[in-house]
């Protein structure tokens, strides 16, 4: 049998442009011989729907959608996914046949977790459709119901599936591939029987999903492979004649709040001309991204999309001559092209000749577009407004902020006139310890380096200027300053990088307490210091703009943690 996994990019609430998309793909498959394409899962509304799917009007066009793409399925199967509505509101893949809709699968397993809610919009399949397509019995599944050994893939192994199908929505981050390739590729051995999983791919808000699509044969060996976070049609001849099957020990699953239920099988065959193809293809097995050089291309996707889906053509940058604004400009560079991105130079009296110079280079090397506007006059404006008032009192943190304050002020200006999209340059680092200015530096369209730790951003500065020169050395020599004052460095505010962002890791992606901290060799005082600044700076965080996720535990959608808190995990008093 050949499949194709159509490893597309759809965008959320686009239904006719998605239902066009799938039609597309099908047509390509169909050219490739195919008997049959896999699509994502939810790909006619895109993943995550969220709350469109409260909408009784979306999920009525949703259904109308999957009707136009059930009239192109002459002479080929499709599985797609789908909302699907019984009384009750499903996750759904529907298998498709020469024009008719012959099966549909409801999933199983809602995963309620992290970035997912998949609870509070939908309720649990029970059934377990088998198609038989031209002898062969193929089992239908959705994501989450892949990850549990003994759940609907076992079943429909155990009543005889030779082909397992598993559509998915997998959001990426660093270090996810390995470990989840190595599941489903489990789950194939375990089974004896082949799994194709397919994944989407792009950005959507804060989301990026990597595709990698793979197909195991029924020993857990990898047959074949698609790309890494581009839209691939990943085709492939499989042997379904010689399944080795195992029974799992356990047939069973528990739904949460439920009694304990056995899901029901259903057998329907399908039958069609055969296979339509003369000869096999050799499979194609693409070697995956990894490290800085999958990271970095996850950010540019999901910068890419943010915009493209959006409608923006142009973004515009304050270059400051440092390491952050250097990334998030060949970040934007490489995504929307350097004549679609305009760096911004506002000096004060505290700016560098070297902090302009390295500002005009990296614009240089880029091939972007550079504006200057000093924010001199404004800034001593303002002092002379607020002097009255500041009488008397120490220069501080109020006098330094309104530098930055201005210099959003410009850029939101050209935002407005040009109907540019303001790109933010604070990192994971700053965000999370709120070295930043609320409603000046942190404030934007979107956050490129959003979920990026400052050591991470030299790592990824490093791969970038492998491709061609982007960031000059000084920049990432120098020490970081965000030059409010003279003489000013991070450090004078922040432990070194390389002591705070293993700390910031274990505090928010692992949830460590200070004392686990400390064990793992980090200074008592530091540990202290930093989730003291992690704690009091949630509110800055809540008003920051969406950025790329590229770690397990992002802000935002993954961390979701109260304002007001009185809990102090380092002892002691209150905060």
């Amino acid at each position: 049998m050949r499949i194709a996994l159509a490893q597309v990019n759809p965008t959320v609430g686009d239904l006719a442009g998605n239902t066009r998309l799938v039609i597309d793909w099908i047509e390509r498959a169909r050219a490739a011989q195919a008997d049959i394409v896999c699509f994502p899962e939810l790909v006619i509304t895109g993943y995550p729907p969220e709350d469109l799917v409260l909408k009784p009007s979306f999920v009525r066009d949703n259904l109308a959608q999957l009707d136009v793409i059930r009239g192109a399925t002459k002479g080929i199967a499709a599985v797609v996914g789908f909302v699907d509505r019984e009384g009750d509101l499903f996750n759904a893949a529907a298998f498709l046949h020469d024009g008719e809709l012959k099966a549909v699968y409801h999933k199983v397993f809602l995963p309620n977790y992290g970035v997912f809610d998949e609870k509070r919009y939908f309720v649990p399949g029970h059934r377990c459709p088998i198609i038989e397509l031209d002898g062969v019995p193929i089992g239908l599944s959705v994501c989450e119901d892949c990850w549990f050994p003994s759940g609907p893939m076992a079943w429909q192994a155990e009543h005889g599936a030779r082909l397992l199908i598993n559509i998915n929505g997998s959001p990426y981050h660093y270090g996810k591939r390995a470990p989840r390739e190595e599941m489903v590729g489990g789950r194939a051995a375990d089974y004896g029987a082949i799994v194709a999983w397919v994944n989407t791919v792009g950005g959507q808000d804060e989301l990026v999903f990597d595709g990698n699509s793979v197909v195991f044969d029924a020993s857990g060996k990898v047959l074949a492979h698609a790309g890494s976070l581009v839209e691939d049609l990943l085709v492939c001849d499989v042997d379904t004649d010689r399944p080795i099957h195992h029974a799992p020990e356990k047939l069973r699953y528990e739904a949460e709040g439920a009694e304990r239920l056995e899901l029901q099988v259903e057998e329907l065959t399908v039958s069609g001309p055969g296979s339509k193809h003369t000869s096999k293809i050799e499979n194609r097995v693409a070697k995956p991204l990894e490290g800085a050089a999958e990271i970095y291309a996850a950010v540019v996707l999901g910068t890419q999309d943010y915009m493209r889906k959006q409608g923006f053509e142009k973004v515009v940058i304050g270059m400051s001559g440092g390491i952050d604004s250097a990334l998030a400009a060949a970040i934007a560079c490489d995504a929307l092209g350097p004549q679609n991105v305009i760096g911004v130079r506002m000096p004060s009296r505290h700016t560098s000749a070297e902090s302009l110079e390295d500002a005009a280079m990296v614009v240089e090397n880029l091939g972007m577009q550079l504006m200057d506007y000093s924010i001199e006059p404004p800034h001593r404006g303002f002092e002379e407004i607020l002097s009255p008032v500041f009488k008397g009192t120490k220069p501080g943190v109020a006098e330094e902020n309104i530098q930055p304050r201005i210099r959003s002020t410009i850029l939101h200006a050209l935002s407005n006139k040009f109907g540019y999209i303001v790109l933010s340059t604070g990192n994971k680092s700053e965000l999370a310890t709120g070295y930043g200015t609320l409603y000046g530096d942190i404030a934007g369209g979107y956050a490129v380096l959003k979920d990026i730790t400052k050591t991470t951003v030299y790592e990824l500065c490093h791969y970038r200027n492998s491709l061609g020169p982007a960031i000059p050395d000084r920049v990432m020599t120098k020490a970081p300053s965000a030059e409010l004052k003279p003489g000013q460095k991070d450090t004078d505010s922040l432990p070194p990088y390389e002591e705070l962002d293993p700390i910031l890791r274990g505090y928010i992606e692992d949830d460590l307490s200070p004392e686990e901290l400390v064990a793992a060799g980090h200074k008592p005082e530091t540990v202290a210091r930093v989730i003291q600044l992690v704690d009091r700076s949630e509110y800055k965080r809540r008003q920051a703009p969406p950025g790329v996720k590229i770690t397990p535990r992002a802000f935002g959608r993954d961390r979701r943690m109260p304002i007001v808190n009185r809990y102090n995990p380092n002892g002691g008093r209150p905060r």
